[in-house]
């Protein structure tokens, strides 16, 4: 079975050709550098993201609303979870870059933390 996926992980965005067989992947071609062949061998078998957001921040004479992130990627299936742990979370001034927002995010053990100064 073959694959077509187009790279993210630089702006080149290098059409993918992935070769699968039982499972596991035979082929990468189509990369023009060593992070395509990586992205494609993970992007068909264990596909991960990273999650950004906003949140309300009460108390901030510099805005309404801090940008968040997880800290690492997490499995793409876990993405709507991570979202609904964000639902109803709202920070006091101040927050900072790297302040940790929710902890192990819908059980990814992987933690939300805020990307911006309010």
């Amino acid at each position: 079975m073959k694959q077509e996926l187009t790279c993210i992980n630089c702006p080149m965005g290098c059409a993918l050709t992935v070769e699968i067989e039982n499972g596991e992947v035979l082929s990468v071609t189509g990369n023009t550098c060593p992070r395509g062949d990586i992205y494609a061998r993970k992007e068909v078998t264990a596909p991960t993201r990273i999650v950004t957001s906003s949140v309300p921040v009460k108390g901030s004479p510099y805005t309404r609303m801090v940008s968040v992130k997880t800290e690492k990627d997490i499995p793409k299936g876990k993405i709507f979870d991570c979202i609904e742990a964000l639902k109803g979370v709202e920070l006091n001034s101040p927050v900072h870059i790297g302040d940790v927002v929710v902890t192990d995010a819908a059980g990814t053990g992987v933690n939300i933390i805020a990307t911006k100064e309010a």
